[in-house]
């Protein structure tokens, strides 16, 4: 008998009934291997355990009943099919098959009493029927019977077969078995309440162990990291000096504390990965630039990675204004010119320390750093492990760079301890001094005219505002504003004010022009999608309107109520939503409109819409596996940590296997 972690190399073609056809199928749902089959868990569970008489049946529910087949007829029309009289002790059903003839449904009216399972309808001519049901074998009835994830041309009854054959395979002394039998061909006295809900203790037992596994992957990195040599970044007085001065403001001490935690890892040679989270207006790009200008000091040079263009183009122009002319800052976008890109990539592999900000476009195979020490990412969540990793590799050669990570959205503690365990952690929580709260309100769209009103007074005393849409265009399919239809709307609407627009398909040259005249207070509304979300700072703006707020998450709203409340006016935040709303969204409404703590925030969301949106978990590739769910099973997440840290004194080849059976991609992680 094999244990499961060798059936990781076992391929399903071993298996009866498992020809090309079904191989490619079951390729396509990412099941090639035996233990591919076996982690593939049944998504429901129906009960087969009570044979029901056909009199006690009622239309709506599905049932199973023992009966014998007294006669089979095809039927006329263009929909075709045939139609089964069935008999028990107690009446008589028509079972109804479409598209299907008699010598299709491979059972006889000779054939005696048969089990079927089925939804009951009633039918004003012929009374009690079923359509479609399933006439169950013995491998099948009765019981809780699992029903798989499949895909057209692969049947549940043939998913039952193949699991039924993997588990023979599977020896009866792998730790995994019992949770697997039990999950797959539950017995007869389980609740299949607690199993549909993935409640029930094997379930629980399994989705653990794969959380685990992915928490020690992360921890073996870290481990891992421990062993590289890194940068030795001594304080450089003289430019920590410097740096203070060009920013021409006094830190919070919470900044302090953050800066100081960073310098103490930059003093080590082993490479830094540091997470700084802070609520909106914290003031990480402060502290960024000087951690940037130690390294720079040193003669290193620098990368500074932001998820969209415009969030990197905010960036540019604020290090360029604190660094320039003294250090060059290089700029690198997907959008750049073929000849701006030559000379950018001409500069970055020279050996003076430097400043590079950038996009994506950072870690493209042919963009070459010569002496990169010091990598900072923004908004760590929207980039992918991959990504992380392609950019890390361009670290000088011998050596790791230095990793700083930070973050607005701010992570809820079970998640960030979980899921992000390589990481050291610091924690903004101090707003600069002058920083306003920020009164939010919602407002029903059929009071888009008083809105108006409003707008126009705010606009005429001169100061600015924002208006969000969530769509760039008109949408058939989803029923919110686009950016483009309301700038022209309000336009026509409040001919006294000046309108700019900004969504991404703008060139980076619109964006950036449209973005100075608000700066300048040449545009008093500007009409935005949620591109604008990050990064922006402009102080004099006191006015945030977010049209169809329903349809965006707590983290998202709290970030764009966030680009107001930066000057020394009283702002306001309109949220201005389409009724009705739903219950879940008048929640995460009115608890935006209670807090503006970001922290609370992220705890609410981790409640009431799962980890997803907060980790961006779909783009790192974290938490996601072939049993967990993150947004069901965040509650396992302190559990599978603790079983981590036990994996973590196994002997290696345990662990490899382990990671080989839950994470086969980790080996691509290991310098992630």
């Amino acid at each position: 008998m094999t244990l499961l972690f060798d059936l990781c190399h076992a391929d399903l073609s071993q298996l009866r009934d498992m020809g090309p056809a079904s191989l490619k199928l079951m390729a396509q749902m990412g099941i090639q291997s035996i233990a591919e089959l076996l982690l593939h868990l049944p998504r429901s569970y129906e009960d087969r355990r009570m044979i029901l008489p056909i009199t006690q049946t009622r239309p709506g529910q599905k049932y199973l009943i023992q009966a014998n087949i007294l006669q089979m007829q095809n039927l006329p029309g263009p929909r075709g099919g045939c139609s089964v009289l069935v008999e028990d002790e107690s009446a008589q059903m028509l079972l109804r098959y479409f598209r299907l003839k008699t010598h299709q449904l491979g059972f006889r009216a000779e054939s005696g009493s048969s089990l079927f399972y089925g939804e009951v309808k009633y039918n004003a001519r012929s009374g009690k029927e079923m359509i479609h049901p399933e006439r169950l074998r013995t491998t099948t009835a009765p019981g809780l019977i699992a029903i798989y994830p499949s895909c057209e041309g692969i049947s549940q009854f043939r998913f039952r077969k193949w699991i039924a054959q993997a588990l023979e395979l599977l020896s009866k002394d792998d730790p995994y078995y019992l949770y697997l039998k039990q999950v797959h061909v539950p017995g007869f006295e389980e609740s299949i309440e607690l199993l549909n809900d993935f409640k029930h203790p094997a379930q629980i037992a399994l989705i653990v162990e794969e959380l685990a596994a992915q928490h020690l992957k992360l921890l073996q990195i870290r481990r891992t990291q421990s062993l590289a040599l890194a940068p030795n970044l001594q304080l450089c007085e003289q430019q920590d000096h410097w740096i203070r001065q060009r920013l021409g403001f006094q830190l919070t001490a919470a900044q302090e504390r953050v800066i100081n935690e960073i310098l103490a890892d930059l003093h080590q040679s082993r490479p830094m990965l540091r997470l700084v989270q802070g609520d909106v207006g914290s003031g990480k790009t402060a502290v960024a630039a000087v951690i940037v200008a130690q390294a720079l000091a040193a003669q290193w040079q620098v990368a500074l990675m932001a998820p969209t263009d415009l969030l990197a183009e905010q960036l540019l122009q604020r290090m360029k204004s604190w660094f320039e002319p003294f250090i060059p800052v290089v700029f690198l976008s997907g959008r750049l010119k073929k000849s701006e890109r030559l000379a950018a990539q001409t500069l970055l592999q020279t050996k003076q320390p430097l400043l590079a900000v950038g996009t994506h476009a950072l870690f493209q195979d042919d963009v070459l750093f010569s002496n990169l020490g010091l990598i900072i990412i923004d908004e760590q969540h929207r980039f992918g492990v991959e990504q992380r990793l392609a950019l890390r590799n361009k670290a000088a050669a011998g050596t790791e760079a230095h990793v700083l990570i930070m973050t607005a959205t701010p992570i809820p503690r079970t998640l960030s301890m979980s899921l992000l365990g390589d990481l050291d952690q610091s924690i903004l929580d101090q707003r600069p001094p002058g920083r306003q709260s920020i009164i939010t309100r919602l407002i029903g769209l059929d009071r888009i005219e008083e809105l108006c009103t409003r707008l126009r007074h705010h606009g005429q005393n001169h100061h600015r505002a924002y208006w969000v849409c969530p769509l760039i265009e008109e949408s058939e399919v989803i029923p919110a504003q686009a950016a483009e239809l309301r700038f022209e709307w309000l336009r026509n609407e409040l001919p006294q004010l000046r309108f700019g627009l900004i969504h991404g398909r703008l060139s980076s040259e619109q964006r950036q022009s449209t973005m100075l005249q608000f700066q300048k207070g040449d545009i008093d509304v500007l009409v935005a999608t949620t591109v604008i979300e990050v990064g922006v700072d402009v102080p004099e703006a006191s006015l945030m309107i977010i049209e169809n707020p329903e349809r965006l998450g707590l983290a998202q709203l709290h970030q764009l109520r966030g680009r107001v409340g930066r000057g020394a006016e009283q702002s306001y935040c309109i949220l201005l939503y389409q009724r009705p709303l739903s219950s879940m969204a008048n929640e995460r409404l009115s608890l935006l409109r209670q807090t503006d703590d970001g922290f609370a925030l992220a705890e609410a969301d981790l409640r009431l819409r799962g980890p997803g949106e907060i980790l961006g978990v779909r783009q790192s590739g974290l938490g996601q596996g072939r049993i967990a769910d993150l947004e069901r099973d965040a509650y396992l997440l302190d559990q599978a940590r603790e079983r981590a840290i036990s994996l973590l004194q196994t002997p290696d080849n345990l662990q490899t296997a382990i990671l080989n059976l839950w994470t086969p991609h980790a080996k691509e992680y290991s310098k992630a």
